[in-house]
């Protein structure tokens, strides 16, 4: 027979452990890391005063269920790992029987990783459209000196991970902008990805889009095959911008004249602009150096705040 009592020492083995700064992502999820410690701290504090551990049991058997919950963070498997370029992965995780995530667009979900017995949590979007069934997929990149980086380079198909949510996201809704131009820096790419397959996927959709992906080179571009599928549409055009090519000519000629080289400054910015169709509205992913960058710019070219959505 369980002992309900239990003494003092049980009780702290048993209390939660307050999250440390490097686990909270810092996008802003509702709830935080911090709001779900908080309620598991008074979880813990009523079952202690009533003496009685079933109470903290419900935790517990609320994860088993693989479907994503913003609270509890939820075990998922890898069923396959393909390296993109020399620093970027693309997974895909596995969903039970024929479910989908259900994410609305550009919501990201928060993974949870142990490194040297620390545990951090990164925010990410996955790249796979919502209504994706039996899977999804998430693009990342390894940086040599990243916490999270050194848990996901050991990855390999058939590891369990964990993820939470999911998290923000931009309410687009067909339609309700002429033009949406799309700026992404490396990474940033990933929540651009499932607003413009819906946008190709619904025929009603005649959203023009004009996404400028900034990349170091030309071997640094992700996802050529579903970009170039992607800019077949009539309404889409892609222009990518690469800030350490310094000519064009050893470039596919298929990429000559919709490429850029250098940065992406304020002239170049105008210039893209002007050559859309209707005043656009902004969607904006990348560092928060590039965010800030074309915050500027996109102020210097007329185009205000309240147009602009930061991932």
């Amino acid at each position: 027979v369980l002992q309900m009592s239990g003494n003092e020492d049980d009780w702290l083995a048993l209390k939660p452990q307050e999250p440390s700064p490097s686990q909270c992502c810092g996008s802003g999820c509702k709830p935080c890391i911090y709001d779900v410690y908080e309620r598991e701290l008074a979880q813990w504090e009523r079952a202690k005063a009533k003496q009685d551990k079933s109470l903290l049991m419900e935790k517990k058997e609320q994860s088993n269920n693989s479907e994503l919950n913003p609270d509890t963070f939820t075990a998922f498997n890898i069923s396959s790992v393909e390296q993109l370029t020399e620093d970027t992965y693309q997974y895909r995780f596995e969903l039970p029987g024929n479910s989908s995530l259900r994410l609305s667009l550009g919501q990201h979900i928060v993974l949870r990783g142990m490194v040297n017995g620390v545990e951090v949590q990164r925010a990410y979007t996955p790249i796979s459209p919502g209504n994706a069934e039996g899977y999804f997929e998430v693009l990342m990149k390894c940086y040599e000196a990243g916490l999270m980086s050194q848990y996901i380079k050991t990855w390999k198909k058939g590891d369990v991970v964990f993820w939470r949510g999911p998290f923000g996201g931009f309410p687009y809704r067909p339609n309700k902008h002429g033009e949406l131009l799309m700026l992404a820096s490396g990474t940033g790419l990933a929540p651009m990805l499932p607003i413009l397959q819906s946008i190709t996927d619904d025929e009603e959709d005649e959203t023009f889009v004009t996404l400028v992906g900034c990349f170091r080179t030309f071997d640094k571009i992700y996802l050529k095959p579903l970009l170039q599928d992607l800019a077949r549409y009539w309404n889409i055009r892609i222009f990518y911008i690469l800030s350490q090519e310094t000519s064009l000519e050893k470039l596919p000629w298929s990429y000559q004249e919709n490429t850029y080289t250098g940065r992406l400054n304020e002239d170049l910015m105008k210039t893209i602009i002007n050559s859309c169709r209707r005043k656009p509205f902004v969607l904006i992913c990348g560092s928060s150096a590039f965010n800030e960058d074309m915050s500027r710019y996109l102020k210097a070219a007329g185009i205000e705040e309240n147009s602009c959505f930061f991932f």
